[in-house]
């Protein structure tokens, strides 16, 4: 084997950014991808329902891109799989659980299951020259796994999102042997989840929670209403457990949280005490103290049940004065004001909402410091690169690798994009590929840009102007109009006098023009938006969006 020998990481998402998690791994013609994720949209993104990652690397090397890995069923991390399923026919490699919940998007969107490949933990499978290997890890979802790649360069481990919790729920504790084992034989490349590398100690046990729910739960008179991530199976088991234990029904509210408990329940990794759940047409049956509510809305998500029910819209759950709300689960960056409006519509209610950190209702699935310096240790790998976090977390993940003795010269720090070329001694960052975002809006994937997103941006913010006028197309003369019709910008039947006025500004703009010909409709068009701009804007500080129609006869 030569020195020479190279190895590729280029990661297409995840870097500085939380979710779009995406990696391809390349050794000479074979490139397998780790994770396929999406990323909700940030405000500014109006009307997009979804991000994925920029995939044009892996479609202009197709031919060499040879399977897809996954490390756990969240949509940070299998979101964009059906559209990425679009473009590259592969096969798919996952656990049980996570290919259950990648089943059920795939029917969604039409496609064939036939690529799906179950594996378990320990589990080997050989891509042309690489050996992919599965390990146990834990996570706020079972079935969790880190993916190590034995290349003849060496070995890249991948530990997927982790933390090192003792005491799971489903007693499947992450599998130190096994990464002790690799760290033994040696690794070249260790990709470490950075998303807590900024939280100082350990991430406390999910069986925290259970202890907490125990003690909330014994307290409640009336109804408890518990909302979590749709997919975090844990901790739905748990409030389905100690609801059984206080002589509670169940009802789960939401589709994605139905479908993922559906899907958990008919693979084995929920245990379902006989007769506990009831439909939501019957919670009016039993009497409050008899009533366990599981419902998606933790984010604060304008249409989701817990916010429906917190605007007394929804069809079978209205807020009531004695009910308990439990949120547990903690915002994700850039929800915090969605969860807070929602907490006050509650409270506004009459409930009482338990929300805070320090109750003890939600821990993360994610390694605090302490933990990511037990696996540095554990695994002393040649080179390091932390993923999955902002800037802020790869940063502080470096650092902590630094203070444990890895040399600054082999962390790096990298970008979506950022070629990271290692050899058996040593490794650069050598080029750029493709990569960005990539913005879902309905049916349409990529067709929004840039200059679409600025024009949803101007009309949500000073509204639009159509100016409508027809022009007899031999002389240029004008027919009728100009009518104005506006949206967003202001009510009508109180603004005769500039609606007036901007009709004279048309007037004018059309006599400068003269009786230009149809090829000129152009100038004509700017002539009147630059008019009438400007005089909107001197009487009224606003910029709408200027929208001239012309018609000829």
């Amino acid at each position: 084997m030569s020195d020479n020998e190279r190895i590729q990481i280029i990661p297409l998402g995840g870097m500085g950014e939380i979710g779009k998690n995406m990696l391809a791994v390349r050794y000479g013609d074979t490139i397998v991808v780790i994770d396929t994720g999406l990323m909700f949209p940030e405000e500014e993104l109006l009307g997009i329902d979804v991000v994925i990652p920029d995939i044009t690397y892996l479609i202009e090397n197709r031919d060499k891109v040879k399977a897809i890995l996954l490390t756990h069923g969240h949509e940070d991390h299998v979101g964009a799989l059906p559209y990425v399923l679009k473009e590259l026919q592969v096969p798919v490699y996952g656990s049980r659980l996570t290919l259950g919940i990648v089943e059920e998007k795939l029917h969604e969107h039409n496609l064939d299951c036939g690529c799906l490949q179950v594996v378990k933990p320990r589990d080997v499978i050989k891509i042309d020259d690489l050996e992919v290997e599965f390990i146990r890890v834990s996570h706020s979802i079972p079935d969790a796994m880190g993916i190590a790649i034995h290349t003849p360069v060496g070995i890249i481990l991948h530990t997927g999102d982790i933390k090192l919790d003792q005491t799971p729920v489903d007693g499947e504790v992450v599998d130190f042997r096994k990464l002790a084992e690799l760290g033994e034989k040696g690794v070249l490349v260790f990709l470490g989840d950075s998303s807590n590398a900024d939280k100082p100690g350990f991430t406390m046990s999910e069986k925290v929670v259970g202890n907490t729910f125990d003690e909330l739960f014994g307290k409640c008179q009336g109804r408890i209403i518990v909302t979590t991530f749709a997919s975090n199976v844990h901790r739905i088991q748990q409030v389905i457990s100690t609801a059984h234990n206080y002589g509670r029904k169940v009802c789960v509210i939401g589709r994605s949280m139905i479908n993922n408990v559906k899907i958990a329940c008919e693979l084995g990794y929920m245990k379902i005490p006989e007769g506990i759940f009831i439909e939501q047409e019957d919670i009016s049956k039993y009497p409050p103290n008899q009533i366990v509510i599981v419902t998606t809305g933790s984010q604060g998500e304008p249409m989701s049940a817990l916010t429906r029910m917190a605007t007394a819209d929804h069809r079978w759950v209205g807020i009531e004065p004695d009910d308990t709300v439990i949120i547990s689960a903690t915002p994700i960056p850039g929800n915090e004001k969605l969860v807070a409006r929602t907490v006050d519509l509650l409270f506004r209610q009459g409930a009482e909402v338990i929300y805070e950190k320090g109750m003890g209702v939600h821990v993360s699935g994610h390694a605090a410091q302490e933990e990511l310096k037990i696996l540095l240790n554990l695994i002393r790998p040649r080179f390091f690169v932390p993923v999955h976090g902002e800037y802020r977390h790869l940063m502080k993940h470096a650092r902590l690798a630094e203070s444990l003795g890895i040399p600054r010269s082999r962390i790096f720090v990298a970008e979506n994009g950022q070629i990271i070329e290692v050899s058996r001694k040593k490794a650069s960052i050598v080029g750029k590929v493709t990569a960005g975002k990539i913005l879902v809006d309905g049916l349409g994937v990529g067709d929004v840009g840039n200059i679409v997103l600025r024009d949803r941006k101007q009309l949500s913010q000073d509204g639009i102007m159509i100016v409508v006028v027809t022009i007899q197309k031999d002389t240029g003369e004008v027919l009728a109009g100009p009518d104005i019709v506006t949206r967003g910008f202001v009510y009508v039947r109180e603004s005769e006098q500039l609606i007036d006025d901007a009709k004279e500004r048309v007037k004018e703009a059309l006599d400068s023009c003269g009786q230009r010909r149809i090829t000129e409709w152009a100038v004509i068009k700017a002539q009147v938006r630059d008019r009438l701009g400007k005089h909107l804007y001197e009487k009224t500080g606003r910029r709408p969006m200027i929208l001239p129609i012309i018609m000829e006869v």
